[in-house]
């Protein structure tokens, strides 16, 4: 081969290479600014005003927080809905326990409060829900759970259960620090891992529509 094909076959390398890093680069900051934007889009309070007021069928708690059973049973108490769904509970714990831990009376809210067992994950969590929300004949749910898990949450249960009416109810977690959120290693970490989580069900939702169109 001659000194001019090995430098005209260098050059097509290079910049082969150069293309493909360029690739990763514009990738890279797509996916940058991506995660800025979920992380200013996380709600910074609880729902004020019509949306706290709204009533719905049910309101179902996404096990993993300590202050999502408390917001629930207090949505429960308060009379936002007729019945309560805790979803992911560990095998062995029953309602008059749940109730104990969040220093409320066995018998102020029992009858209201069903327990599932089968979760384990978000997807589990959307599944669950769904099969118990037919069983009841509901159609409307107000979803409480972390305020960073909430996007994620509602586009599991949208495919689950499409013809349910999704109210959000977001609860603020006092350890995730959303300002700054980047000098915090643990928040970033949390928000990092939920975003990239986000990004799988998003891209899962849309193949999903698209097969459906």
């Amino acid at each position: 081969m001659s000194q001019g094909h090995r430098r005209r076959g260098g050059g097509m390398m290079a910049r082969a290479i150069a293309h493909v890093i360029a690739g990763m680069l514009v990738l890279a900051a797509v996916w940058l600014g991506g995660l800025f934007w979920y992380a200013a889009d996380v709600p910074r309070s609880s729902p004020g005003g019509a949306d706290a007021e709204r009533p719905t069928d049910a309101i179902v708690v996404l096990t993993g927080g300590s202050h999502r059973l408390g917001t629930g049973l207090e949505l429960l108490a308060a009379g936002r809905a007729r019945k309560l769904f805790v979803s992911g509970v560990y095998d062995g714990v029953d309602v008059q326990e749940l109730l104990k831990l969040s220093r409320r009376s066995p018998t102020e809210l029992e009858c209201c409060i069903t327990l599932g067992y089968s979760a384990d994950s978000t997807i589990g969590n959307a599944y669950e829900t769904a099969d118990w929300m037919r069983d009841q004949g509901f159609r409307s749910l107000r979803l409480v759970t972390a305020n960073y898990h909430m996007r994620r949450s509602l586009l599991e249960l949208s495919m689950a259960m499409p013809d349910v009416e999704l109210v959000p109810h977001p609860v603020v977690a006092p350890t995730v620090h959303l300002d700054d959120w980047w000098m915090w290693p643990g928040t970033a970490n949390l928000l990092v891992n939920e975003y990239n989580k986000l990004l799988v069900v998003g891209l899962r939702w849309a193949v999903r529509r698209a097969v459906r169109d």
